[in-house]
């Protein structure tokens, strides 16, 4: 019976060629869409799932009391991991410190590479479940030790055993290589952690953060694994004031308050406001996941839209069928039938589709998906999909056709009814309002993103180069090469300093000034750097002047921001005393707001003053009459021969800024392509429809032709009924995108606003969009001969 279903099925996909490409089509496009969503959400579901206890994984945090509001911070003091072990040792199987994953130089003889790694306790490489290649987990143990990656091996050693081979870091830490591991999966918080030396190795190498008691320096990751009897929140609740007990007077007024924060939450839920969980990427699964159902709904409308739309072609079909003893459960099972074969092809097309395009959507994404081939959950996934999907286009019709009563069928007495076509005509709204609802969303995104681009810097980007400064070989010579390079023309000036211009390092809270209430609780960027950085980066003067070699006093001296001169009511700022630590630093100068952190947020008040002893950064002007490649290369040359034990790698303010609007900027383009896609299923529906209505309307289409209707008026004929179901459609579909594009902007503080012309400009395209499709059909029909369309009737 069911191969007699499915050969019936076949003949009339061949029978009705147009039909059924336009049905295959749409719904195999809308199925690709909805599965590479699908492949999206889940590697972002499974972000840190790799790991066995991820459960059982969390991040010590700490919210405290900033400028009178709630502010969460991950970086921790380093005494952290031992008062917790002290207090609490029983509630965990492992507490450790960590460095955060950052850039060091590793070293092979002459042969140097600079990679991303983590200093940590050695409890780490348990805590992760590391798979060991070589070596095995306790390989940290040892002081002088370092465990890497199956990459960073292959990079560093090539085919040779790495296994006890001799290596630095950064030009001064010897460490023997006691361990292999396999490479994390890219959606890991650990992806780019490609070796692990111990904590206690960096601790002894760095000046800085040896007195471990230092609770006000905050700069540490500390991360726990609960012991198997241990609730979550429990062990939360216990460690909120440990912090509180140890630190001093003055940042007792933060109020710090410590909790746990669990690793399944990190990646999707990582944004806190006022101290609380306020989502993160979590709001893209859920939009992405929406847009997907939408898609694939779209596609199932077109299915459902033109099966029932050649009803009367089937009519008598079914009346014959019920004449000659079909029950309708039959009949249903028939059209179910139908409609699980058209979705069997499409399936097949859409996993070709999606193999195609996965390559440019991961490079769209920022992902390394691949189709899990070989896992048998992903087809029972994709067969349970596929027959979801043939099930909810083919319901509509199946339930219809199957109704017709085969007496009216068979006397030639059955008719449609005047409403038949008013389900077609509501999903046809439902499709461009979806369609509309995801052209506004993308134009908003766009807009946005640009409003924050155009947003005035404080400072020159154009030509401003930034390399990490990894060793003092740079710092101890930096006169030497800042001359060098001005005399040889490819630089303007060049300056070190504490921290990028694309970012904030450093804070402090023991800031006072004049009139400051004592019960206030701050935390400002106080960024170091050396009397050229102004020139350098070409940051704008309201008032004062800047460092100048020439002063000594300047040592002691504060360029603030215009929000520092806010926040602290400073009405004629220069000359004004402010206190950092206990020492008077005096204001010299007042500059513009330098946009150096979220181009969506407030800027913060901000400190510069001249320390020798912040030279994380070099900062070069390449001089706009030079070549850059050929400036560049000159810079290299300078660099190296000064510095030879680090590689000289370096980044352009200007991309490092443009990289602030990645994660919006993808959001926009992934929803822009799907509203594309979404445009186009829509407008196949459309396409089919006016095939369908022009064939339908033959006869009185000659009949009009006949009696003297022009050319323009059996393409009014055929066009309105669509362009009024697109006018309707965007009616309904406007508001809506206004009130969920208005509630996304909230989540910015630098926002634009929603201008009428994105509506106007929407609308304007739906309706040319509308018409572009059908006009071809209309057209056509239009032109026919009315004697042939008569006399074949």
């Amino acid at each position: 019976m069911f191969r007699n279903y499915f050969k019936t099925a076949f003949r009339n996909l061949l029978k009705n060629k147009a039909h059924s490409v336009i049905n295959i089509t749409g719904l195999s496009v809308g199925m690709a869409i909805a599965l590479l969503i699908g492949l999206w959400i889940w590697d972002e579901l499974t972000y840190d799932r790799n790991f066995k206890d991820h459960d059982r994984i969390a991040r010590v945090i700490q919210n405290l009391n900033i400028n009178g509001e709630t502010i969460t911070w991950y970086n921790m003091p380093a005494p952290t991991g031992k008062a917790i072990r002290e207090s609490y040792g029983s509630d965990f199987k492992h507490v450790l410190m960590s460095s955060w994953t950052g850039s060091h130089i590793l070293s092979i003889g002459e042969d140097k590479l600079i990679k991303s790694g983590n200093f940590a306790e050695t409890a780490l490489p348990e805590m992760l479940d590391l798979k060991m290649l070589s070596g095995n987990r306790n390989g940290l143990k040892d002081l002088n030790s370092i465990l890497l990656s199956a990459s960073l091996a292959k990079s560093l050693f090539g085919n040779t055993d790495p296994m006890d081979k001799i290596m630095k870091i950064d030009n001064q830490m010897m460490v023997k290589v006691t361990g292999i591991y396999e490479d994390l999966p890219h959606n890991s918080s650990f992806a780019n952690m490609a070796f692990i030396a111990p904590w206690d190795l960096m601790v002894a190498n760095t000046p800085w953060i040896r007195d471990q008691e230092a609770w006000g320096n905050n700069s540490f990751e500390v991360l726990v694994q609960l012991a198997d009897h241990v609730d979550m929140e429990q062990a939360s609740l216990k460690i909120r004031n440990i912090k509180m007990m140890h630190v001093d007077e003055i940042s007792k007024k933060f109020a710090p308050s410590l909790f746990l924060f669990p690793m399944d939450r990190w990646h999707l839920h990582g944004d806190f406001r006022n101290g609380l969980s306020a989502g993160g990427r979590i709001q893209f699964v859920w939009l992405f996941g929406t847009i997907g159902v939408f898609v694939l709904l779209l596609a199932c409308i077109n299915f459902m839209n033109l099966s029932t739309a050649r009803s009367e072609k089937r009519a008598k079909e079914v009346g014959i069928r019920k004449a000659v003893g079909s029950f309708r459960m039959q009949l249903v099972s028939q059209f179910f039938c139908e409609s699980l074969l058209v979705t069997a092809i499409a399936f097949i097309l859409c996993m070709i589709l999606v193999q195609l395009m996965l390559p440019a959507f991961n490079e769209l994404a920022g992902k390394k998906i691949s189709i899990p081939w070989a896992q048998p959950l992903f087809w029972l996934a994709g067969l349970g999909f596929s027959l979801i999907t043939g099930l909810l286009a083919g319901s509509y019709p199946a339930l219809y056709l199957s109704a017709f009563r085969p007496v009216k069928v068979l006397k030639g007495t059955f008719k449609v009814g005047r409403f038949a076509a008013v389900p077609r005509k509501v999903l046809v709204v439902m499709q461009f309002g979806v369609s509309v609802l995801l052209i506004i969303g993308t134009l908003v995104v766009f807009r946005q993103i640009q409003f924050a681009k155009d947003r005035p810097l404080g400072y020159n980007n154009n030509g401003l180069v930034m390399t990490q400064l990894m060793t003092m070989d740079i710092p101890n010579h930096v006169d030497v090469i800042r001359q060098e390079l001005k005399n040889a023309g490819v630089i303007t000036e060049m300056a070190t300093s504490s921290g990028p211009v694309t970012g904030v390092w450093s804070t402090n809270g023991d800031i006072s000034w004049k009139g400051k209430d004592p019960d206030m609780s701050i935390d400002i960027p106080n960024t170091g750097v050396s009397h050229e950085y102004g020139r350098t980066v070409g940051w704008q003067f309201v008032a004062g002047r800047d460092f100048s070699r020439e002063f000594a006093s300047d040592s002691m001296a504060f360029v603030i921001n215009e929000s520092a001169v806010k926040l602290m009511g400073l009405k004629n700022p220069i000359g004004e005393i402010i206190r950092w630590n206990g020492e008077p630093y005096k204001v010299i100068g007042v500059i513009r707001d330098m946009l150096m952190e979220s181009p969506y947020a407030s800027v913060r008040p901000s400190l510069y003053c001249v320390r020798k002893d912040h030279n994380n950064y070099a900062i070069l002007k390449i001089n706009p009459a030079a070549s850059t490649q050929k400036a560049l290369n000159n810079i290299t040359a300078v660099f190296k021969r000064h510095s030879p034990a680090q590689p000289f790698k370096y980044q352009f303010a200007d991309d490092d800024y443009a990289h602030k609007f990645d994660e919006e900027a993808r959001v926009g383009k992934l929803a822009g392509v799907f509203a594309v896609l979404a445009v186009f299923i829509s407008c196949l529906g459309l396409f089919g429809m006016a095939l369908f209505m022009a064939e339908q309307r033959t006869k009185e289409i000659g009949v009009r032709k006949v009696l003297g209707a022009s050319t323009f008026n059996i393409w009014q004929l055929l066009s309105k009924e669509f362009v009024l179901l697109i006018v309707i459609a965007f009616i309904i579909a406007a508001p809506l995108a206004w009130f969920f594009m208005q509630r996304w902007l909230e989540n910015y503080e630098y926002r634009s606003n929603i201008p009428w012309w994105i509506f106007a400009a929407t609308g304007i395209s739906a309706v040319l969009i509308t018409l572009l499709t059908v006009s071809g059909q209309s057209i056509k029909v239009a032109f026919m001969n009315p004697v042939k369309s008569l006399r074949s009737e």
